[in-house]
């Protein structure tokens, strides 16, 4: 499998962004006011970051069916996928990363830290006290205060 990238040249803010586009999903799941976020692995990309739980989606997958593959494999969750919340579109040096974010039900399952070093479920107000990459910092942005 390979990921799903497009070739495309696009301004963001002024700045000419890379022509490797990398599509990911991640999912919102929000149990009793907390959400659930997990921390990457140390030798991930952006190692120990925190993050809404998802991953990339592949070339011959559609967005829904690559985040029920992804937290199936990284957290053992079986997940109904929702209404698209956003997409965001975040530049680094040599690629640029389009987020797209799901709102998602995991009923009463909890999540088990297969792939991800640690999974919680943190209140928005405790968000501040985690590490996120660049992209989730906006699409959160974009969900909590509608940025």
């Amino acid at each position: 499998m390979g990921v799903l990238v497009g070739p495309q040249k696009a301004t963001f803010e002024g700045c000419e962004m890379s022509d490797k586009v990398i599509v990911v999903v991640s999912a919102v799941i929000q149990r009793d006011s907390k959400y659930l976020i997990t921390q990457r692995m140390e030798k991930a990309v952006l190692p120990l970051l925190w993050e809404f739980p998802g991953g990339r989606v592949e070339t011959d997958e559609n967005p829904e069916e690559a985040l029920s593959r992804e937290l199936k494999y990284r957290l053992g969750l079986r997940v109904q996928v929702g209404e698209l919340i956003s997409v965001t579109q975040k530049d680094y040096s040599d690629y640029a990363v389009e987020l797209h974010l799901y709102a998602c039900e995991v009923g009463a399952q909890e999540p088990q830290p297969l792939m991800v070093k640690d999974a919680r479920w943190v209140a928005s107000d405790d968000f501040s006290s985690y590490d996120f990459p660049p992209a989730d910092k906006e699409s959160m942005d974009r969900l909590l205060f509608g940025e």
